[in-house]
């Protein structure tokens, strides 16, 4: 069967993008391929941060990976952080990937523009992400394209790794979700939905209840002109709605257009389509918010879960590269 693994950084708050690119496929995909699911806390520390917010979303996180349906008895679902074996990998990683390649990720150059003081971790990252995934042996790794590149630095560390020491690591392969991907920000159609946005009116959260849900909807930026048509480079805001619309209803954009005479009468479709698409997660995770013991006891299980696979590959990997066995 083949593995799957995705992460979740909680350096934000999760939105509808979030769920239909990330989480939905996770649920779609039980029973034909074994996923791993975590919240990549470390991943978090790259940036200023304020380290209360790192733990309360990342129980945030964990809760609402729950309220969408991932299933700890068909998913592993875990805390990056309590498995230490994740970083002791990255260490190992570190010694067969070159400045150089570090260097070259376009998301370093682009964070790093934007400090006046850039950590380490911010360049060494994506290292850490290699050893997320090489850890568990994933053969696909669902991405945007943002991440693409990282996923590649992944498959050139494992074949090198390989290539040096002997056969140690799966090489995995980056997949692009097909559908709610590109869900675009409401105030600014032409900027992805982002989990970090400044702006809360442009996101829409997977904890809003569903008259914070219609209002931001209801406000979304349109385009010029009355009509509806589908297109996305001159017309952005509407073909965003419309974007939406089809990923909540299972149907085609282009398809949907010529059924609206009003960017009102869209508005309200999409709202509708998105209150119903979250009503049962929100409601699951009013639930699950009200027992975060069970919650941490779900992690603790995933993470003693993985540890057990951790460990053996932590150990084949330290072998591999000449260190002496304890």
């Amino acid at each position: 069967m083949t593995r799957r693994i995705s992460g979740f950084t909680p350096s934000g708050v999760l939105h509808l993008g979030n769920y239909l690119g990330a989480i939905r496929p996770i649920v779609d995909g039980t029973g034909h391929t074994d996923t791993v699911v975590f919240i990549s806390d470390l991943h978090a520390l790259t940036l200023d941060h304020d380290p209360a917010l790192v733990r309360e979303r990342t129980l945030e996180f964990a809760t609402l990976l729950l309220a969408a349906g991932a299933d700890p008895d068909r998913h592993l679902l875990l805390v990056q952080s309590h498995v230490p074996e994740h970083a002791e990998l990255h260490y190992l990683l570190e010694c067969t990937t070159g400045y150089g390649e570090a260097q070259r990720m376009i998301q370093f150059k682009e964070k790093s523009r934007r400090q006046q003081q850039i950590r380490m971790s911010l360049l060494t990252y994506p290292i850490l992400m290699a050893a997320d995934i090489l850890l568990y042996d994933a053969d696909e790794v669902p991405v945007g394209d943002d991440q693409s590149q990282h996923v590649e630095l992944a498959r050139d560390v494992a074949y090198r790794f390989n290539t040096r020491y002997g056969q140690t690591f799966t090489v995995p392969r980056a997949v692009h979700p097909p559908v709610g991907a590109r869900i675009m920000d409401l105030a600014a159609p032409t900027t992805k939905m982002s989990k970090s946005a400044s702006s809360v009116a442009g996101s829409l959260r997977l904890a809003d209840d569903p008259d914070t849900l219609r209002r931001k909807v209801m406000r979304a930026v349109t385009d010029d002109g009355r009509d509806v048509v589908y297109d996305p480079d001159r017309r952005p805001g509407v073909a965003n709605l419309l974007d939406i619309l089809a990923s909540c209803t299972g149907t085609d954009p282009a398809g949907l257009a010529p059924g609206f005479d009003s960017y009102g009468q869209l508005k309200r479709a999409v709202a509708d389509a998105v209150v119903e698409t979250l009503g049962p997660l929100r409601k699951r995770y009013q639930e699950l918010s009200d027992d975060p013991e069970h919650v941490r006891g779900v992690l603790r299980t995933g993470a003693a879960r993985a540890r057990e696979i951790a460990q053996r590959k932590v150990r084949r990997a330290k072998q591999a590269i000449g260190l002496l066995p304890a």
